[in-house]
């Protein structure tokens, strides 16, 4: 299954990964690939707020990857 590049950089380097807002300082973060029945709920949740990933999902074979970022 292949996975979008950002995908791959974040994962190869996620001791590296940060948020950035504007006007803020960047936050660092830990990235974690959600499966199972937290994947399940964070899509629904994603979904309903954002209808059209539902759709873009729908005509893909491959998964779209979901990563919760935890601030360290």
């Amino acid at each position: 299954m292949s996975r979008p590049d950002w995908h791959a950089n974040l994962m190869a380097h996620p001791e590296r990964a940060s948020v950035e807002f504007p006007g803020r300082d960047a936050v660092p973060v830990t990235p974690h690939r959600l499966d199972g029945a937290e994947l399940a709920q964070a899509w629904q949740r994603i979904t309903a707020a954002q209808p059209r990933y539902a759709k873009y999902q729908a005509k893909s074979d491959r998964e779209y990857p979901v990563i919760r970022l935890t601030p360290r």
